[in-house]
Order: C-alpha cells, then structure tokens, then sequence
C-alpha cells in the first residue's frame, strides 16, 4: 500500500504538449524551447559541459602554456586534426540519422504492443453471462488473470513496475493474485520467464465457463480465445523486444564515430594564431559557436537514440507503466462487473420523428456549417 501510494503522490509523467500545438501560430514550438523536464538541454548538459571545459583548457594550454616552438607544433598538430572534423572522412549523419530511424522504429513498436485488456473485457462482458455471484466471480477473474500477465510481463522488463513490485508478495498484496495462485505459479518449475500462466489459467477457466453453461456457445469461446491469443502476443513482443536488442556493434559504431568526431574537434577546431596566416585562420574568436552547435544537434541526436531505444525506464519520456497497470485492472473490473448489462432505458432518440436532421453547433463553432461537404477531390471537375 505504501508503494502504491508513492507512485502517485510523487507521480513522474510523460511529457505532453499535444495541446499546445494543436493549432499552427506564430512561435509555436519555440515555446516549447524553454521547458526543461523532457528536454534535450537536461539530456545533454553534462556532456556539453564536459566538451566546453576541454575546449577550454586545450585553448589555454595553447595560448598561454606553450613556448612558441611548442606552439608550432600543437598548430601542425591542430591542422591535421581539422582535416578529420570534415563529416566525409567520419560519415557521422549517415550513420547517426539510419540509427536514430531504427530505434524510433523500435520505439514505436514497442508502444503498440503495449498489452491493452480493452478488447478482451468487451469480449468477456459480452459473453461470458451471469448476473449471480458465480457470473460475476467468472468474468472478474478472467480480467485478472489477464492483467496479472501484462503485470509479470511489464515487471520483467521495465524498471518502474520492478521498483512497484519489488517481489511476488507485493503483486498478490496489490490484488492481482492470491495466495493459493501465488503456490500454484511458484510451483512450477520452468528455467523461462512464466508470464503466459495466468493466461493459461484464463483459457482453462473459459473451457470451464462454457461447461457451465456461462459461454453459451462455441463461437462465442472461440471469439474469447482469438482475443486472448492477441492478448498474449502482444505480452509475448513486448519480452522478446527487451531480449532482443538493436546489435550492440552498431550502438558502439555510432558512440564511438560521434564521439571520436568531436575529439578531433577539440584540437582541429581551435581558433590559431591570425598573424601566421594559416588557412582558415583569419579571425581569433575564442568561443568555437559553430563547432558548439554541431556537438548540441550530433550529440543531442545520439541522446535521442539513447532515449528511445529502451522506453521501459524512468527517464522523463519514457512509458508510464504503472499508470497503464492501474488503468487496466480499472477499466477491466468496471466493464465487466459494475457495466454488465447495467444499461439505461432504450427509448426514441431525440430526432425519430425527423428523416432529416442537422446536429447543432456552438457559437464558436457555427462557421463551419457554412463550408459545403466534401464530396471528393474530382466531384465538380469541369
């Protein structure tokens, strides 16, 4: 109870802004340049404080640490390093832009197939019958077991829901098991992760319903099972998403072809003496703008990378797991218990007697009547 009431005293959201660019205007997203929690900036800080006081103390080494033949040399040196801060010989947006599209990929799989019970609860309201405390007992233990797969499944692999969730008791503290399930789980041995028995349970306790007389035919169960199969394959992506990871050589590939890029920038991008009249050298400016630029947009894009490639944390975009769990159970036990056949009286709409009829708008909203239907884009062509 008490991690339960942590998790939403202190609440760690995901960052939204959908409303705030719902319409085009004037500055819109540079709005959103001055948030922090979510931004790059909060990502990147420490890194591009790192690079500036490298920067930094290279710049002073050269300009007031150096006897002039040492300076000599750290120039010929410096000169050799710029040839190298040309992104043809390290192909750093190449490389960099084809991962970043793979782990957003990624991410975005991840996301739907996020395990959700909407479908599987309209099924099971809708099928598995008894208003009595045996039909009621039936269809809220098929949300269970469900739940309680998404729950071991998410636990396995996001660090939100392991911290919730630390051990098997807590999960039966928290409602989804009980005791004697929790026995039953423990006592099979398996070397695999184990989250497909509660669904195993849930088909099992659906042969049964439909022995019962609860399911009353064989198309509504097979209507049951096909849901929980989706059901269960979206459990089954989400672990083999974990398991299976972007190639670690190409993670290390990209890392070391952003960073080693930024390395001879340190030394190939130092403003050298104008008055020797190196090419390129004309103008001593001290702070490197554009070098500084480049590090913020190569290595923020290599942090969005980071970012998304495992969604399961508790960085400030990652997935609110937790939320989704106390969602589901949620929205799961009302649609099957206090919604079943909990319908309002069926009675004539308010336009029966009317074949034609228009909705009405708002006054903010009545312009838009004036705009005729569109019938395609081809209708009135001449």
């Amino acid at each position: 109870n008490c991690l339960l009431l942590q998790h939403r005293i202190n609440p760690d959201m995901t960052v939204s802004y959908t409303l705030e660019v719902a319409n085009v205007k004037f500055g819109g997203f540079t709005k959103l340049l001055f948030r922090w929690k979510g931004s790059i900036y909060r990502l990147l800080y420490k890194e591009l404080l790192v690079f500036c006081g490298v920067f930094l103390f290279f710049s002073v080494l050269y300009r007031f640490m150096l006897t002039p033949k040492q300076q000599d040399l750290f120039e010929r040196i410096a000169l050799y390093c710029d040839q190298f801060t040309n992104t043809n010989f390290i192909p750093v947006l190449f490389v960099l832009g084809f991962y970043v599209s793979l782990a957003f990929n990624r991410w975005w799989g991840q996301y739907t197939s996020f395990p959700l019970p909407d479908n599987l609860m309209m099924v099971v309201s809708g099928n598995v019958h008894g208003a009595d405390e045996r039909g009621r007992l039936l269809r809220r233990t098929l949300m269970r077991y469900a739940n309680l797969s998404s729950v071991l499944i998410l636990r396995s692999i996001s660090t939100r829901v392991h911290k919730r969730f630390p051990t098997l008791e807590h999960i039966v503290e928290a409602g989804f098991m009980t005791t004697h399930e929790l026995k039953k789980f423990e006592s099979l041995h398996s070397d695999f992760n184990k989250y497909w028995m509660p669904l195993t349970w849930f088909s099992n306790l659906a042969s049964r319903a439909r022995e019962e007389g609860r399911v009353r035919d064989d198309i509504a169960l097979r209507l049951l099972m096909d849901e929980l199969n989706k059901y269960r394959a979206k459990c089954s992506l989400l672990f083999h998403y974990d398991w299976i990871s972007i190639p670690l050589v190409y993670t290390q590939v990209v890392t070391i072809a952003v960073y080693s890029f930024f390395a001879f920038c340190v030394i190939g991008r130092q403003f050298l003496n104008p008055e020797k009249g190196y090419k390129d050298h004309k103008l001593d400016m001290y702070v490197p703008v554009f070098t500084l630029l480049q590090f913020f947009f190569y290595t923020g894009w290599l942090k969005v990378g980071e970012l998304i490639i495992n969604p399961f944390g508790e960085d400030d975009d990652d997935f609110e797991t937790n939320q989704l769990i106390d969602r589901n159970i949620q929205v799961s036990m009302l649609a099957v218990d206090d919604m079943y056949q909990n319908l309002a009286p069926i009675v004539k709409d308010k336009h029966w007697a009317q074949r034609h009829f228009s909705v009405p708008y708002t006054l903010s909203t009545a312009a838009q009547t004036l705009k005729p239907a569109f019938k395609g884009s081809a209708f009135d062509m001449r």
